[in-house]
């Protein structure tokens, strides 16, 4: 009997151990998106602040999901699959004359119900996107082939009530 016993309680305890290492391996912290944290000044942070409370719960058909770590001047969608960044940096490509010419192939300036937009295609397969003409920076970067057309749409009304139409500094 007691070696019965012991091999019993050896095969508990090694399905044990199996379950809670693929338990470990499924961590919904796996598939969490990061985003870096913008550092704009007061009057941007407000700005962001205000895009925060204004924007949808769903883009694209993808329900919020915010990355780490968690701030008012990120937010997401999806995963990974929709990014949005408040305050951020005004981009290069937004100077370069080869851009408003039309002359750049992975840049190009449009606009999408009344927000304006640098639209730029990245190497890693991300097209990232920049208002222009308003008083604060918004990134919002797009991943997995999507058609990006529903999330600026979808995007537009919130941005046009929260970062009114200006020049960022």
């Amino acid at each position: 009997m007691p070696v019965n016993s012991f091999r019993h309680r050896h095969t508990v305890l090694s399905a044990l151990a199996v379950l809670i290492t693929a338990a470990a391996g499924c961590s919904s912290a796996d598939d969490s998106a990061s985003a870096a944290v913008p550092s704009p000044d007061a009057k941007v942070t407000k700005l962001c602040q205000n895009l925060d409370e204004a924007l949808p719960a769903k883009v694209d058909g993808e329900s919020r999901d915010d990355p780490e770590p968690a701030s008012e001047l990120t937010a997401g969608w999806g995963g990974v699959a929709i990014i949005l960044r408040c305050g951020v940096e005004r981009p290069p490509k937004m100077a370069d004359p080869k851009v408003a010419n039309g002359n750049d192939a992975d840049a190009v300036p449009g606009g999408v119900n009344g927000v304006d937009w640098l639209m730029e295609t990245r190497d890693d397969d991300v097209q990232r996107f920049t208002t222009a003409n308003r008083e604060a920076y918004v990134e919002v970067k797009v991943v997995d082939g999507r058609d990006s057309t529903g999330v600026l749409i979808d995007l537009a009304p919130a941005l046009k009530k929260a970062i009114p139409e200006g020049i960022a500094f």
